[in-house]
């Protein structure tokens, strides 16, 4: 089974800021309430014991608020569809995976220099090469098809990742048709309903709008997934200066508020349902409000949400790992390394957006997936950190040696240089001759020569032919992969 790592060595909020959010969070919900547009959630929240203000605002007791966040899970496994294990992600506590995140709407080809609108095609090439690319723990669907009619999207994204990976797959959904056919396919991939909940490698995005509001149509698929039995994320995105104060402290009480809102919304509807609590908070660029994805403070933002669900003991879906470069250029690589890093040794446990996005995440960038693994690599080679025990310390080898010997022909070093360090498939690590002899490729030219590699192998198909010949006989719209 694949080893899991944690992270927590980064914690840019003390114990007493940790405390401070966490209290002056209940007060929101004591004294401001959240907005709950639709009937059936303000029930189900009145019926527990919240109280009714002006308009559609209920304010919800500290006590009320604590008992239904204590009853969520702490971990919640997002399975891969491999026997070993080795594919599942145990989201909860410090441990940490990183993969992709959606919903582009463009695509950047390989060489290419202007993207184009992404296609049904995209999620299956996406899909194909995030199976192939090893630091990339889950595939969550990263582009939207702009071919389908929106009524198509949900099954039709789905079923192609699930025909083109083993690994998880998560997605925000869109529909209420979508999440039933969606949830049917699974289950015929995995032989029945029970099997699925037994080892969900399926998950899903219902999203909390800032601030401090659960809204008619998300909280209605929030409520129809989780009775569904179906892991789900309830991320909130406040933007400091727009959506949330200025002030990053501000902007994660906001965030704390909307997740947790959404938390309990989705136990109210199930206890003990699996769900995630998740921050997809950034900042705004003030000369235009625009979000920004490549801003350090993202990178705060996200690590900072990751202690406050380790304070709940909360399973954390983060976001890290993007850019608002146009390109894979050298921003792309510092913006995007600098957010993973933080998320990361924070103990973020579920950091999508981590592979393969550019420009304010519109766009999905082929060169930038497979760049971005090496990235990730690097990341959780800095999570696992240096091992020191007996073998590591390596004082029997240091004697043996003495002063002025060298290392290189020790059997200690045969044994383990392969595991004590990070080796990027990527990176360019040879001399400038042996460079200019094969072309003087930067590395998105190198990443471009990848990805056409991957994608112009023989595709794995990982749906039994029986099991594809029922989902296409039984849900409307699919498309023929």
């Amino acid at each position: 089974m694949k080893e899991t790592r944690e992270g927590g060595s980064y914690r840019p909020l003390s114990d007493d800021a940790v405390s401070r959010i966490h209290e002056t969070s209940l007060r929101v919900f004591e004294e401001v309430g959240i907005e709950v547009r639709l009937p059936e959630a303000r029930r189900l929240f009145l019926d527990a014991g919240a109280r009714a203000a002006d308009g559609h605002v209920l304010k919800i007791p500290a006590s009320l608020a604590e008992r239904l966040i204590g009853g969520a899970p702490s971990v919640v496994s997002l399975c891969g569809r491999d026997e070993s294990g080795d594919l599942d992600c145990h989201v909860g506590g410090r441990n940490v995976y990183l993969g992709t995140g959606g919903t582009a709407l463009n695509v950047l080809e390989p060489g290419a220099d202007r993207p184009r609108p992404s296609v049904l095609e995209d999620v299956v090439s996406m899909a194909r090469l995030v199976d192939r690319l090893e630091h990339i723990d889950f595939y969550m669907l990263n582009v939207y098809p702009n071919d389908l009619a929106a009524e198509e999207v949900d099954a039709n994204r789905f079923y192609a990742a699930l025909t083109y990976t083993r690994k998880h797959v998560m997605g925000g959904v869109y529909t209420f048709e979508g999440v039933e056919r969606v949830i049917r396919m699974a289950e015929h991939v995995a032989g029945g309903a029970e099997p699925l909940r037994e080892r969900p490698f399926i998950s899903m995005v219902a999203c909390v709008v800032s601030p401090l509001r659960l809204d008619m149509h998300y909280s209605g698929l929030t409520i129809e997934i989780a009775r569904r039995g179906i892991p789900v994320v309830v991320p909130s995105e406040p933007l400091s200066g727009a959506t949330a104060p200025i002030t990053l402290a501000g902007t994660l009480v906001i965030q704390n508020v909307d997740t947790l809102a959404g938390v309990m919304l989705a136990q109210l509807a199930n206890p003990g349902t699996p769900v995630i609590y998740g921050s997809v908070a950034s900042v705004a660029d003030l000369r235009d409000m625009k979000y920004l994805s490549g801003a350090v403070e993202m990178g705060l933002l996200n690590a900072a949400a990751a202690q406050m669900a380790q304070h709940y003991r909360l399973p954390y879906y983060a976001t890290a790992g993007m850019t608002d470069a146009k390109t894979a250029d050298a921003q792309a690589g510092y913006e995007s390394a600098v957010s993973s890093v933080m998320v990361a040794l924070a103990g973020g446990n579920f950091i999508h957006d981590a592979a393969g996005f550019i420009e304010f995440c519109l766009t999905a960038s082929y060169e930038k997936l497979v760049i971005d693994n090496d990235i990730i690599g690097m990341v959780m080679r800095a999570v696992e950190g240096i091992r020191v025990d007996d073998e590591s310390l390596a004082f029997d080898i240091i004697k043996n040696v003495g002063p002025g010997g060298h290392y290189v022909a020790q059997p200690h070093t045969r044994k383990l240089m392969r595991n004590e360090r990070f080796l990027p498939g990527l990176s360019d690590r040879d001399d400038r001759r042996q460079w200019e002899q094969r072309g003087s490729k930067d590395a998105r030219a190198r990443a471009a020569d990848t990805v056409r590699a991957f994608l112009a192998e023989q595709p794995k198909r990982y749906i039994p032919d029986a099991a594809a010949r029922r989902i296409m006989d039984e849900i409307p719209g699919l498309r023929s992969l």
